[in-house]
C-alpha cells in the first residue's frame, strides 16, 4: 500500500465516524420529541449547507412505531439530481426541482449511510451524467469504492452522456452501470421520450457494452414495459448484449410525478395491466438474466433517497419524504421510508453485486 493510501484511509474512517456520531446526536434529539414530527431540527455548526429540503405534506406518515427496530440500509438508490436530458413520457421521478446537494455534503450523507450499514449503493437521478459532466457521480462513486470500501457502487443512466474518458477515471471504481433500453426500435424509443436526435439510443447501447468490457465494469439493462413496447420480442438483442443482469419493470403511475394535478408527466397512456405485463414476461422467460419487477414489488422493496437526502415512501401511491438524514441521522429518518425489507429480500434485492465476486469474462 502506497504512503497516500495509508494517510487518507485513516482519514476516511475518522470521517465516517464522525458523520456517524452527528448523525446518532441528531436522531437522539429528533426521537425526545416525537410527536413533533413537524419539527425542523437546526444545526448550522454541523452543516455547511442550511437546510434545504422543503417541508414534508401532510398525510399519513408513521409507517413505524419508533419503539421498532429500524430496517438496515444494505442497498440505497440515491436519485441526487432530477434534472434530465430526455423526456420519458412515464418517468416517476420527474424534474420537479434543480437542486443538488455540494459534493462534501452528499459524502456526508453516504458515510452515515455506510456507518448504519450500506452495502450497496445506487446512482441515479434524472440523469446523473447531467452535473458537471459526469465529473460530479464520478467522485462519488470513487469516494464510496475507494474510501468507504463500500462492495458495491453502480449506476443506471440513459447513457447518451457517458464517454470513454469517464470510463478511463473512475471505471475501475464503478461495479455496474444499468443503462435504460426500452426498445431496440428506435421509433419506440422516440416515442417514449428517449430519443436522441441524430444519435441512436440502441447503437450507444452496444458501445457502451463495449466500454464496459474493456474497463471491467459489469453491464445491466433496465428496461420499462408499457403499451408502446409490450408486444416487443427482445429475446435476440437481450442475449446478444448478454448483461448480467436484465431488470424488466412494469411501468408504474406515483401520484405527483408522472399522474395527477401536480405532476410534470401523464403516464396514463403508457400503463400496461397484470395481465399484459405477465404475457411479456412469458415470451422472455429463456432469457437467463430477466428479473421480473412487477408493481408491488417496486413499491415497497426499495430505500430512495432524493436530492436532500430524504427517504421517499411511495406505499400510498405517491412520495411521501421523510426528513433529510444529514438533519436527523439515517436511523430516525429510514422509519418513515415504508421499506419492505421482507419483499426487497423476496424480488432478490440481495445477490453478487460486488464486481468483485462476479468473475465475468470481460
Amino acid at each position: 500500500m502506497s504512503l497516500v493510501a495509508l494517510v487518507r484511509l485513516p482519514l476516511a474512517v475518522a470521517r465516517a465516524a464522525l458523520a456517524a456520531l452527528r448523525g446518532r446526536l441528531g436522531a437522539l434529539c429528533w426521537s425526545l420529541s416525537p410527536l413533533s414530527l413537524s419539527l425542523s431540527l437546526s444545526l448550522p455548526s454541523w452543516r455547511r449547507v442550511s437546510t434545504h429540503s422543503p417541508a414534508a405534506p401532510a398525510g399519513p406518515r408513521r409507517e413505524r412505531e419508533w419503539d421498532e427496530p429500524s430496517p438496515t440500509p444494505t442497498s440505497v438508490n440515491y436519485h441526487f439530481t432530477r434534472q434530465c436530458n430526455y423526456k420519458c413520457g412515464f418517468c416517476f421521478h420527474t424534474a420537479k426541482t434543480s437542486f443538488v446537494l455540494p459534493l462534501e455534503e452528499a459524502k456526508r450523507g453516504l458515510a452515515m449511510l455506510r456507518e448504519a450499514g450500506m452495502e450497496k449503493i445506487n446512482f441515479s437521478g434524472g440523469e446523473p451524467f447531467l452535473q458537471d459532466r459526469g465529473e460530479f457521480v464520478g467522485q462519488l462513486v470513487q469516494f464510496c469504492k475507494q474510501e468507504l470500501k463500500l462492495p458495491s457502487v453502480s449506476i443506471v443512466s440513459n447513457g447518451s452522456l457517458i464517454r470513454e474518458r469517464w470510463f478511463k477515471k473512475y471505471g475501475e471504481y464503478l461495479d455496474i452501470l444499468a443503462i435504460s433500453c426500452d426498445s431496440f426500435d428506435e421509433n419506440v424509443n422516440v416515442l417514449i421520450g428517449r430519443g436522441q436526435g441524430k444519435k441512436n439510443h440502441v447503437e450507444n447501447l452496444h458501445k457502451l457494452r463495449q466500454w464496459c468490457r474493456e474497463y471491467a465494469v459489469a453491464f445491466k439493462i433496465n428496461s420499462v414495459i408499457n403499451r408502446f413496447n409490450v408486444e416487443e420480442d427482445m429475446n435476440e438483442q437481450i442475449k446478444a448484449l448478454n448483461p448480467v443482469r436484465w431488470k424488466v419493470f412494469q411501468c408504474l403511475l406515483i401520484e405527483g410525478e408522472n399522474t395527477g394535478e401536480a405532476a410534470l408527466r401523464e403516464a396514463e397512456k403508457f400503463v400496461i395491466s397484470d395481465e399484459d405485463f405477465e404475457q411479456f414476461l412469458d415470451r422472455h422467460k429463456d432469457v437467463a438474466c430477466l428479473v421480473p419487477e412487477s408493481n408491488q414489488k417496486m413499491r415497497d422493496s426499495y430505500l430512495i433517497l432524493d436530492e436532500y437526502m430524504r427517504f421517499l415512501n411511495c406505499r400510498n401511491g405517491r412520495k411521501e419524504p421523510s426528513k433529510s438524514i444529514l438533519d436527523v441521522g439515517v436511523e430516525a429518518a429510514i422509519k418513515f421510508s415504508g421499506f419492505d425489507e421482507n419483499m426487497f429480500l423476496k424480488r432478490g434485492g440481495k445477490y453478487v453485486w460486488s464486481k468483485a465476486d462476479m468473475k465475468l469474462d470481460w
